[in-house]
């Protein structure tokens, strides 16, 4: 399973380190320290955070999240797997975005829940970059 600092993980929540701080001394999040006492949080519980946040509407004021060339950097929240066709979700920011796929692909590039991707859309089409 894939660990994110704080940091990183206000990077992929669309907040401000401090904000992801607060939110984890509140027990929002669930963080465990490891071995040289940095705060980690375990994918699997970013990713449902970040669903919850979402829904919630929630984040640092109403603005958009923006990206770069259509790319947007996020957590995998959800893997369908079929016989030959596969369904991947990504939350970026507040953005969910869902990707279809074969299953070739997602097994090729090794996708699961709480792993950081990056979807890059073009027009009607969704690709997913793993980080």
């Amino acid at each position: 399973m894939q660990f994110y600092t704080i940091g990183q993980a206000a990077r992929l929540l669309g907040v401000s380190p401090d904000t992801a701080r607060r939110w984890a001394d509140a027990g929002r999040v669930a963080t465990h320290r490891d071995e040289s006492g940095r705060r980690l949080i375990e994918g699997k519980d970013l990713a449902d955070f970040s669903v919850e946040l979402a829904k919630a509407g929630g984040g640092e004021g109403e603005s958009s999240y923006t990206s770069v060339r259509n790319a947007f950097p996020g957590i995998v929240t959800a893997v369908k797997l079929g016989d030959v066709a596969a369904q991947v979700e990504i939350q970026a920011g507040p953005h969910r975005l869902v990707s279809l796929l074969t299953r070739e692909a997602v097994e090729e590039l090794g996708l699961e829940v709480g792993m950081e991707a990056t979807a890059r859309v073009k027009s009607t089409n969704v690709h997913i970059d793993r980080v």
